[in-house]
Order: structure tokens, then C-alpha cells, then sequence
């Protein structure tokens, strides 16, 4: 991490699950936009009932890392899912707890998930249509809890646990099969996500620039880092990866009236120019930035009047007048970010910069 450290602190120098979404939403617009930058990226999914567009966009942004490389792959959300379900319910039993069971998380956690568990593609794992995640909770914190005062066995519990996962979702394949070669799950992961590839950044001025800082937020459940940069860096930056061909996932807050996927638009009422450092402090103490929703940002816009937008990859279905994307104004992503998520590649590249 201290490598990190050097290199943003050097840019430095040089230079924010999901609400519910409307539907039933219009396919209308009277929004023009024009293409700047488009990467390559599978197509619109759907979380459902889950809150898991934290798992959804990091892998989006996974994915289009890939594509943009020439490798096409397409990751199972279900199957990190299905882990985060059972680790929450071991820990519960380890620990004699009885805690509530989430979907909700952080974009970096989809990567420690990785790192732990390993991935699948969707080909080889994907939920049965239409899971009931609030009702699969209740009924695994009920399984947990019963468990736990009947004293059984960690592995009687695992067994048990995923047995009820499995009904559910469905089956979970213990292997992956690629290319004529079969794969542990986690070695199909260390295959896609290199040791240390990607970054989270944010921007605090209550946090030392160029520091690292635990993520405010009450979804953090893993006590996961940024790194603090000013907020001018971390647009740069940003700029800089959908330039050179990277995508990045961005951790913020829709709960603005001028966020509305009907449309497929957020933005604010102030310009670019008074989105500043200051200013989106002040909404972030007073709690009127929050972290809500992830998305994949693949793209760059401009409307007719010239300003300037980014093209998110969200995880809500198409039924929105882009197919499901979004387009993000540059005074709301400067305003309602919480944390970007982001190739380490971008970092060096930056670092490379007269």
C-alpha cells in the first residue's frame, strides 16, 4: 500500500446498493446526448430484489477491463452472493450472534469476496429468475440461530446452510470449465483479478491527502480503505482511465431529486464549476451525501448544449430510455461520489505524465 501512497500523493502534486428503481419506466426522453468515449461492455443486467449493485458494477468494471484487452468474459454475480449468505451465516454461528443477513455492501468487498471465494462466469452460475433475497435472509437467520442453540457442528451448519442456498438459487458448480481446462473457482479468479490490480479513492478534506482512510459508510461491513485525494485529482483520474481504455466503479449517492433512472439522467442544479471541494464537504457532514448505489462508468457524453457527462452502466434493467445506462452530469459526479474504484494501471500511467 505504500507504493499506492507514493504514487497518488505524486498525481497529487502534479495535478460512493441500490435504492428501489421505478419501474415500469419510460423508454422517452428529451435528452440528447452525444458519445465521446464508449468502452466495450456486456449488456444491462437486472439485480432484481438483491441490494447487490456493489457486486454488479465491480464486476461490470472487471469485465470491461477484460474486453477492452481483447478477453471476453462475463462474471456470476449469484456466485458471490450465495458466499457472502453463507460466510454471513458461519460467522453468526461461529460467533453465537444473532445478526441480521444483508446483500448490501461496497464495491471493494467484491473484490476481497473474490480474493476469498473465487469467481465463476455467468455461463456456469446463474440464479434461478426472481430470487426473494429479504425472504432467503429471514429464513437463513432463522436456520442460524436454531442451529446455533442446538449446538451442531460447523460443517452440520455449512451443509445445512447451503442446502437451503442451493434450493434457492440454485445449484452451485464446484468447477470451472474453460477452454478445454477445468478450474477451482478461485483459480478461475486468480485468472481475472491480479493480487493488488485495482485502487479505491475518495475525497475528504477531514482526511490527510494522499492518506489512507476507512470508508465512511454504513455499509462497509469489511472495514475496507480508501485512499484520500482532492477532488480535482480524482475527476483527473477518472478522465484518465476512460481515456486510456479503463473503466470505473463508482460508489455514490441517488437519493437527489435530479437523479431519476426514469430519465436516465443525474444531475444537479449548480454547474461544474461550483461543485467544489468545499462545497461537497458541507453536503457530506450535514449526511446529505450518502452511499446509496454502484455503478460501472464506461463512457463519455456531451449534450447539445456542451456540457459534459459520464455514461454509467447500471444494474436496474434496460427499461430506461438508454437501454438502462445512465447519464451522469460532471457537477453530480464531483458533488455525490463517495469512492471510485479503479485500475491500478491508471495510477501508473498518471505517474507517467510531464
Amino acid at each position: 500500500m505504500r507504493g499506492v501512497l507514493a504514487i497518488i500523493t505524486a498525481a497529487v502534486l502534479m495535478m460512493a446498493c441500490g435504492q428501489s428503481k421505478e419501474r415500469g419506466a419510460s423508454t422517452q426522453t428529451k435528452h440528447t446526448f452525444h458519445t465521446d468515449v464508449l468502452l466495450k461492455h456486456m449488456p444491462v443486467k437486472d439485480q432484481g430484489d438483491g441490494e447487490l449493485c456493489w457486486v454488479y458494477a465491480m464486476l461490470s468494471t472487471i469485465e470491461s477491463e477484460h474486453m477492452m484487452q481483447g478477453d471476453s468474459i462475463e462474471l456470476s454475480a449469484d456466485h458471490l452472493a450465495f458466499m457472502y449468505l453463507r460466510e454471513q451465516c458461519m460467522r453468526n454461528y461461529s460467533e453465537n450472534e444473532k445478526r441480521a443477513l444483508t446483500t448490501r455492501g461496497m464495491a471493494p468487498m467484491t473484490l476481497r469476496l473474490m480474493r476469498r471465494y473465487g469467481c465463476e462466469p455467468l455461463s456456469t452460475f446463474r440464479a434461478y429468475d426472481s430470487i426473494d433475497y429479504p425472504t432467503l435472509c429471514r429464513k437463513l437467520e432463522v436456520m442460524t440461530d436454531g442451529m446455533t442453540h442446538q449446538s451442531r457442528g460447523a460443517e452440520q451448519v455449512r451443509h445445512e446452510v447451503e442446502e437451503q442456498l442451493q434450493e434457492t438459487m440454485g445449484p452451485l458448480p464446484r468447477f470451472v470449465f474453460m477452454y478445454s481446462c477445468e478450474y477451482t473457482p478461485l483459480e478461475f479468479a486468480h485468472s481475472v483479478l491480479r493480487e493488488q490490480e485495482y485502487v479505491t479513492l475518495g475525497s475528504w478534506t477531514h482526511h490527510p491527502f494522499g492518506s489512507e482512510y476507512v470508508i465512511e459508510s454504513p455499509d462497509n461491513f469489511y472495514a475496507e480503505c480508501a485512499v484520500n485525494v482532492p477532488l480535482d485529482s480524482l475527476q483527473h483520474l477518472v478522465d484518465h482511465a476512460l481515456a486510456t481504455g479503463h473503466a470505473v466503479c463508482w460508489e455514490g449517492d441517488i437519493s437527489e431529486p435530479g437523479f431519476s433512472f426514469e430519465e436516465g439522467i443525474a444531475v444537479m442544479d449548480i454547474d461544474a464549476k461550483d461543485a467544489t471541494q468545499g462545497r461537497r464537504q458541507i453536503e457530506f457532514d450535514r449526511h446529505a451525501t450518502t452511499d446509496d448505489h454502484c455503478m460501472a462508468i464506461v463512457g463519455k457524453a456531451h449534450d447539445d448544449e456542451g456540457q459534459r457527462y459520464y455514461i454509467a452502466k447500471n444494474s436496474w434493467g434496460k427499461e430506461n430510455p438508454f437501454g438502462g445506462m445512465m447519464f451522469i452530469s460532471e457537477a453530480y459526479l464531483r458533488m455525490k461520489t463517495i469512492v471510485i474504484v479503479v485500475s491500478r494501471q491508471v495510477l501508473d500511467n498518471h505517474q507517467d505524465k510531464p
